[in-house]
């Protein structure tokens, strides 16, 4: 009998202390290795398909590389990855149209918690087409570099900051 079947079908009695189909269910798995490591995978909404996923490889009870689902469908499409382990990640990596490829990265590249780069394939062809920098790492994001017509050429160079603007009149 699969875990998603009602254990109530069928006329087995099972008790007054087993779970009917309407109740939710723990549907979590940890693994965890000879060697300290684990690897956890969560299905939350209980259709079968994981909705999360975690690698602590070094063992020390914090997830290097989480895994989730963010744009729908059954793939686990983001990846967030705290390398040093602070509870902040320092890269993501997602596949917004689910096709396999990454469309979107963004990096903290100082550590301090906030983005400093960001890359986006807008049109899924394999090439980025828009970057988005804070060079003075003040948290917001100073330019953004666009090829709008996706010939593989910038094209426009939009301005957040008058600090990082080389054009702005002080």
């Amino acid at each position: 009998m699969s875990e998603y079947e009602d254990p109530n079908a069928g006329g087995d009695d099972y008790g007054t202390d087993a779970p009917s189909y309407e109740e939710p269910h723990d549907h979590t798995i940890v693994a965890q290795f000879t060697d300290g490591s684990q690897l956890g995978v969560s299905d939350t909404d209980h259709d079968g398909y994981a909705d999360i996923a975690a690698t602590d490889a070094d063992g020390d009870g914090h997830a290097e590389v989480v895994y989730t689902d963010e744009h729908g469908g059954v793939a686990l499409d983001t990846a967030y990855v705290d390398a040093n382990e602070d509870g902040d990640p320092e890269r993501v990596y997602a596949d917004t149209n689910e096709d396999g490829a990454v469309d979107a990265a963004a990096a903290d590249t100082d550590g301090d918690g906030e983005l400093d780069l960001a890359a986006f394939d807008r049109n899924f062809d394999g090439r980025v087409d828009q970057v988005q920098v804070d060079p003075d790492e003040d948290g917001n994001i100073d330019r953004t570099v666009t090829d709008t017509d996706f010939d593989g050429v910038a094209d426009t160079v939009h301005y957040g900051d008058n600090d990082t603007n080389p054009y702005a009149r002080n």
